[in-house]
């Protein structure tokens, strides 16, 4: 298995399930920042979605998008893709502060906002988008990959479903990612742009946290964030945490940083632990520590019938973005509700607001 440098370059390929026949679900990108953007084209194209067009006002970023999928038209300007009434979705990974504003463009233009975690960057903007959403009718996305993009993850929602541990009383996430700053763009590193380590990376854990516990709402109990070891990037946020307490009384924790060693295969040992009253599981999501080549999708399960462990790359699949598809069509729910969306951004935001900052030493 190939060295990941970066989170920011990981675009899973899954198995094609197509939900819809060939030109029935149409959509375009917009805002190609973030390579995260070909993860969730990938991820739309598997379900049967047809690529039609995109753009960016980089150059750069157009012609590397070209490259990735060279059957898809460049078009000249964003109003070109926002008036072409066959695009029924924009899928979009623009600057992370820039995201909302896409999002109300492409709205207001009739059609359905796909875009990269984190989805905003201030509660302002959320309110502007949960409003937008009510008055438009139409859907904000949000490609949290770390769950929906992730066998692992995937299938231990399935255990839980099928009641393997029983209720869900405790959600422990960590969100290691490898820095790579040479290959980051300068906005990267201006808090106002990207919102902070809790906001962005910090949101994909958020998400987990509120989907494997079942919850609605939570409260942050205590949060932190550090630059311990960038000072040449004064407002990088190089560690940060935060413990929330959900309305049906469970719990959860995380921990996201920027401290990958050069040494490790992957860009993060991304690892989840979920507690529940009748057994527990682990998800290793990307690797197997000191096991080369081992992949991802590992999933070990403990309860009071047995102690198994599953390697489920490429057995599972990415179910999300065939419910995606339909749910635009079909104006439903089914992949994951809007408020849902909404509550893990909030929550991300909180705690990136009122974190305790560390000082290094």
């Amino acid at each position: 298995m190939a060295q990941i440098s970066d989170g920011a370059t990981y675009a899973p390929n899954g198995k094609p399930a197509p939900v819809v026949k060939p030109g029935e679900f149409v959509f375009s990108a917009l805002g190609l920042y973030h390579g995260h953007i070909y993860g969730m084209c990938n991820g739309l194209i598997e379900a049967g979605g047809m690529l039609k067009s995109y753009y960016d006002k980089d150059p750069k970023y157009m012609r590397i998008f070209a490259q990735r999928f060279p059957d898809a038209k460049a078009a000249a300007r964003e109003d070109e893709i926002l008036n072409d009434r066959e695009v029924i979705l924009v899928a979009g990974a623009d600057i992370t502060s820039e995201r909302c504003a896409l999002g109300l463009r492409v709205m207001a233009a009739g059609k359905d906002y796909f875009t990269d975690k984190a989805p905003l960057t201030t509660l302002e903007q959320l309110a502007q988008a949960r409003e937008a959403v009510k008055t438009t009718g139409r859907k904000y996305a949000v490609y949290y990959s770390e769950r929906i993009h992730v066998e692992s993850a995937v299938f231990a929602g399935q255990l839980i479903e099928e009641g393997a541990i029983g209720r869900v009383i405790q959600v422990v996430g960590f969100g290691p990612h490898r820095l790579g700053a040479a290959g980051r763009p300068d906005w990267f590193f201006i808090k106002k742009h990207y919102g902070g380590i809790l906001c962005d990376i910090g949101s994909h854990n958020m998400e987990q946290i509120l989907y494997y516990t079942g919850a609605k709402d939570g409260r942050v109990v205590r949060s932190q964030i550090a630059n311990y070891n960038h000072s040449q990037y004064p407002e990088l946020d190089d560690f940060g945490d935060a413990q929330v307490i959900l309305d049906n009384n469970a719990s959860g924790y995380f921990r996201v940083d920027w401290f990958t060693p050069d040494g490790l295969q992957m860009w993060g040992d991304g690892r989840l632990f979920i507690l529940g009253t009748e057994g527990f599981i682990e998800q290793r999501k990307y690797m197997n520590l000191g096991f080369k080549g081992s992949g991802g999708g590992h999933v070990f399960l403990a309860n009071g019938r047995e102690e198994t462990y599953y390697h489920v790359e490429g057995k599972v699949g990415f179910p999300y973005f065939g419910q995606l598809i339909l749910d635009c069509l079909n104006r439903t729910e089914n992949a994951m509700t809007q408020e849902h969306a909404f509550k893990a951004a909030e929550l991300s935001l909180i705690a990136q607001r009122d974190a305790v900052v560390l000082e290094a030493k």
